[in-house]
């Protein structure tokens, strides 16, 4: 019998034993990521989301944390986000730090469960314009249906998400008549949308009852970095002038050399990053590289300037504007209003800054010495033994006439004939009259005729 009562007590002993330990296993091995969201809501954002909850999914976490602070941004990234976070079979959880404004609030209201710190607020989700004006009904009635849509989903009251869109709304408890609904953090826990005020995200963790949190915080990657630079509208405006500089100076200098590597690498470094985040598509970079093509015959093929080079400048510039715009190939409605006038506007302007800096510029820039040691500028003179395959037409110094624009190439006539020549002034054209000062290879080098 006292054998009986030691064994039944030696048993409940180890049974004890196993539920500690299996207890402080659990404890221990709540997986909590978190990352933070602040910054405007827009493909940087975006990125950010979509490869912490990959990261998060693929490491099998308990529980996703995001700490918020967003004054909201682009609608339909902030779209992507938040069906990123509906679609994911994680629990979220949002601590709003401050603000989740706009876009934020959308956000927010896709997380199964809100906290927020003292004096933070959400709300304020009209859709406005780049000025702050709000943007016709139909912009409206989308985001309206967006913020119902994403409180019902998870359980939360679809008035309260739509009065943060639409002052109509009828909360008379909550605001006043004909005001977009804002929330405080109290205000917010009071009527139930938020879970409780936190000052930390220690405390939000206690709240969830996470113990002992084993946390992984998101790492941002030199690359994100450089692609969250380089998609910078300014940065991208910067670009698109040394694409357009690189161009001009290349032809200016005929050869492969250091102005048309700049414009290759201004072109890359433009696309590469927006392609990277799923703005920029392949026929939208083809589009630009048709634009240059058209240029470039109708500079050194087609004579004037006509339906190749209006073509051309109107490829380049779409194929520019276009790969700053979430589009369906030519939809754009899925876009952020205002983004498309935007983008045409950043390309038109910087555009027009290359070109009076080319103008202003370019030939002081073409004779400085820095440039001289970065082009090849070795030429085959006769003097140092350099003969032509072809027999010399002793057309130095005869006169004759531009039957094309040259810039600086193109055709010119001489007693009769037609030839090749390189105009040494940049730029002649049509029907000027020019004398030929030195002739190497095939080609004729020629400038404008003096006028007496």
């Amino acid at each position: 019998m006292h054998e009986k009562k030691q064994q039944k007590g030696l048993l409940g002993l180890l049974l004890a034993v196993i539920c500690l330990i299996l207890f402080a296993f659990t404890a221990q091995g709540q997986h909590i990521y978190r990352f933070d969201l602040k910054e405007d809501i827009g493909p940087s954002a975006w990125r950010l989301v979509k490869n912490a909850y990959a990261k998060a999914e693929g490491d099998k976490v308990d529980l996703m944390l995001i700490e918020m602070n967003t004054f909201g941004g682009m609608v339909n990234f902030a779209d992507s986000i938040r069906s990123r976070i509906l679609d994911s079979p994680l629990e979220t959880v949002v601590l709003i730090n401050h603000n989740a404004a706009s876009a934020g609030a959308l956000i927010s209201l896709a997380a199964d469960r809100i906290y927020m710190s003292k004096g933070s607020s959400i709300g304020a989700a009209s859709v406005v314009d780049q000025s702050g004006q709000l943007l016709p009904e139909k912009h409206q009635s989308y985001m309206r249906g967006l913020m119902r849509a994403t409180a019902e989903a998870k359980g939360r009251d679809p008035k309260i998400a739509e009065a943060f869109v639409d002052g109509d709304v009828d909360l008379p408890s909550i605001k006043p008549a004909g005001k977009i609904l804002t929330l405080t953090s109290t205000e917010a826990v009071d009527i139930g949308l938020a879970e409780a005020e936190t000052s930390s995200v220690a405390e939000v963790l206690v709240a969830e009852g996470v113990d002992a949190p084993d946390i992984t915080v998101h790492q941002v990657t030199t690359i994100d970095r450089i692609v969250s630079f380089l998609i910078n509208p300014a940065v991208s405006g910067i670009l698109i002038l040394l694409i357009i500089g690189g161009i001009y100076f290349e032809m200016q200098t005929p050869g492969i050399g250091f102005a048309l590597v700049v414009a290759i690498i201004a072109a890359a470094l433009f696309f590469a990053p927006l392609y990277i985040q799923g703005l920029a598509d392949n026929w939208e970079i083809a589009l630009f590289f048709v634009g240059i093509v058209l240029i470039l015959l109708e500079l050194f093929v087609i004579p004037g300037f006509g339906v190749a080079g209006i073509l051309g400048i109107v490829c380049l510039v779409c194929g520019l504007a276009f790969s700053m715009v979430v589009n369906d190939y030519f939809d754009f409605s899925i876009a952020e209003p205002g983004m498309l006038f935007n983008s045409f506007l950043l390309v038109i302007a910087s555009m027009v800054v290359a070109t009076i800096v080319m103008v202003i510029f370019g030939k002081s820039l073409l004779n400085t010495r820095a440039f001289k040691r970065l082009v090849l500028q070795d030429e085959q003179r006769s003097a140092e033994g350099y003969t032509s395959s072809k027999v010399n037409l002793e057309l130095v110094d005869k006169e004759g006439v531009a039957k094309t624009v040259l810039r600086p190439s193109g055709k010119v006539e001489i007693e009769g004939k037609w030839y090749d020549a390189v105009a040494l002034d940049g730029f002649i054209d049509i029907g000027e009259e020019v004398y030929v000062e030195k002739h190497e290879n095939y080609n004729l080098f020629v400038r404008k005729k003096r006028t007496s």
